[in-house]
């Protein structure tokens, strides 16, 4: 892997390369996209990854306090908890060993006896609102860390408020398309982290943000390679100067 921007650089160190702001809780989504903005392959994003978007996905989850998800990629995906690794001893020092996940669902339409809820070494958390199934609710509250952040559907601003307020504050998105968007519109992104895959898709597959209109201005800040594979690193124009949401 080299970096390509903003200076020339072969085989950087990766965890410095993406290492989280010092002095402010941070929301960073990391994707991957074909080069005509598909951003899955057959229903799943792993057909579009590579060797080197693996490293760098597991790079990230290490560094992250808190991984969060929609529910539809976490059943279109398959997720279970994250697993322990062996080079994550020291970016974790003074955390626990492994990030947990955190699901976002208005219906709760979840397999709470699938390894997500049953075999997880840091416990789950389910982020869903008021609306939501009274029974399922009940059943979430037992097998999972419940947030109920919202009403009619989940507020995205109070749910990162609920994860900061647990020392959550380093949040890693994996998506999908819609959280992306919600996320967006509701101004809580203050990165993103794309991989461009070398190939053309077309069809109907959603593009990284899919849903709520949104607009936000991004500035560039470093691109690795490798493999004809593209990293990218978008910050926002907007971050808010240490300001919790």
């Amino acid at each position: 892997m080299r970096r390509i921007y903003p200076d020339i650089q072969d085989n950087p160190d990766i965890v410095q390369a993406y290492a989280y702001p010092e002095d402010r809780p941070w929301l960073r989504l990391n994707m991957v996209a074909s080069a005509d903005g598909a951003a899955w392959l057959k229903g799943r994003s792993g057909g579009l990854s590579s060797k080197g978007d693996k490293r760098i996905f597991q790079t990230l989850r290490g560094l992250a306090d808190v991984v969060v998800a929609g529910a539809a990629t976490v059943r279109k995906e398959g997720y279970g908890p994250v697993p322990p690794r062996e080079g994550w001893a020291e970016i974790r020092q003074g955390r626990p060993e492994v990030p947990p996940i955190a699901v976002i669902t208005r219906s709760l339409a979840l397999d709470f006896d699938a390894d997500l809820f049953t075999d997880a070494p840091s416990r789950t958390i389910v982020i869903t609102c008021e609306s939501a199934p009274h029974e399922r609710r009940k059943e979430a509250a037992k097998r999972s860390d419940l947030i109920v952040a919202g009403e009619e559907g989940v507020d995205m601003r109070r749910a990162l408020a609920e994860l900061h307020a647990r020392g959550l504050t380093r949040v890693l998105c994996e998506g999908g398309p819609r959280i992306n968007a919600q996320l967006s519109a509701s101004d809580l992104v203050d990165e993103l982290c794309l991989s461009i895959s070398p190939m053309l898709l077309g069809g109907g597959a959603a593009r990284i943000f899919n849903g709520e209109p949104s607009q936000a201005a991004l500035e560039l800040s470093q691109v690795l390679e490798e493999e004809g594979v593209l990293f990218c690193k978008y910050t926002s124009l907007q971050v808010h100067e240490g300001a919790e949401p």
